[in-house]
């Protein structure tokens, strides 16, 4: 079953442009650093602020956000690569009156601590320790994983070989892995340092998506950008200023390792009707691996983040799928 949701509206970048006389062509520095007026539900969401943690897996502490009383039935957010758990922190929200909910920064990204080396099977690591961290399975009933692109894989990998962790999972634009699957030449090798800003506004003018879009909401745009972001000193290697929060060596020390997985939880599946991961026939691939696929929805008019560009949207496919996963 594929289904269609467009249950709300919302206006993007390319309608801001086109009546803004300020759009400079990059998707924040026509607010030279200010922050740009936010939606009613934007800023409620963002009031019911998260207990921010760590735990510890394989030596790194790993950022953990949570909401809502323990207890409840549990969902674990789950974010995509060079991204934090902020992206989930104006979703996750919405969710938490009814629910124990969690995110993460992935090792290497947000808040937590940087790797030597990068692997599936200890992202899942780190998943499962959130899970036990954040007592998601203390309803009686193991969480669903909402995992946004990357965070699929470490997912997937569970719902493999550790279905017993959790009771279902819903794949956000997770395109299915491929054997020549990998970032892009320019970030394979890495670099030794990411980019140092002068200022707070000039660092944020440089923030973009990949894969790039213009599409979303400029608020959101906005919280996820400054939540990539840390001021550091200088140093002998490098001058002091705004810098991004992930690992620049990422990809370098990243083993990718076998993704062939088959999933053995109830599964669904939401992906954006313009994602530039799924053109013609990327979808059937990925529900072709899975074993028990409860619903397929596709969000009318979005991209690949469709936390950014359609946020209400998600939230409601994900209000309708979780009960299908039952």
């Amino acid at each position: 079953m594929v289904a269609f949701c467009n249950a709300f509206g919302g206006q993007g970048l390319n309608q801001v442009a086109s009546v803004d006389p300020n759009y400079d062509g990059t998707l924040l520095g026509r607010f030279d650093g200010e922050q740009p007026p936010a939606a009613d539900w934007f800023m409620e969401a963002l009031a019911n602020a998260p207990e921010r943690s760590t735990f510890e897996v394989d030596g790194a502490a790993i950022e953990l956000l949570t909401w809502g009383e323990v207890g409840k039935p549990g969902l674990l957010f789950l974010h995509g690569n060079a991204a934090h758990a902020d992206w989930w922190s104006f979703i996750a929200p919405l969710f938490a009156g009814d629910y124990r909910c969690a995110a993460i920064s992935w090792s290497g990204m947000g808040g937590s601590d940087w790797r030597e080396r990068y692997a599936i099977p200890t992202f899942a690591e780190e998943a499962l320790g959130a899970i036990d961290a954040a007592q998601l399975g203390a309803s009686g009933q193991p969480p669903v994983i909402i995992a946004h692109s990357f965070g699929g894989f470490p997912t997937l990998y569970l719902s493999s070989f550790h279905p017993e962790a959790i009771s279902g999972a819903i794949l956000v634009d997770s395109a299915p892995p491929r054997d020549e699957g990998g970032p892009p030449p320019r970030l394979a090798q890495g670099r030794t340092l990411n980019p140092r800003y002068p200022s707070l506004a000039s660092a944020l003018r440089r923030f973009r998506f990949l894969p790039e879009q213009d599409d979303g909401l400029p608020e959101i745009i906005d919280w996820i950008a400054r939540k990539a972001l840390h001021e550091v000193a200088e140093t002998d290697e490098a001058p002091g200023g705004w810098t991004w929060r992930f690992d620049p060596q990422f990809w370098a020390h990243f083993e990718r390792g076998n993704l062939a997985a088959r999933p053995r939880v109830p599964t669904g599946i939401i992906i954006g009707e313009k994602s530039a991961l799924f053109p013609p026939g990327r979808l059937e691939d990925l529900q072709s691996l899975m074993t028990d696929l409860r619903f397929t929805t596709v969000v009318e008019d979005a991209y690949h983040h469709v936390l950014v560009d359609h946020p209400l949207e998600l939230v409601a496919a994900i209000r309708e799928g979780l009960p299908l996963l039952r």
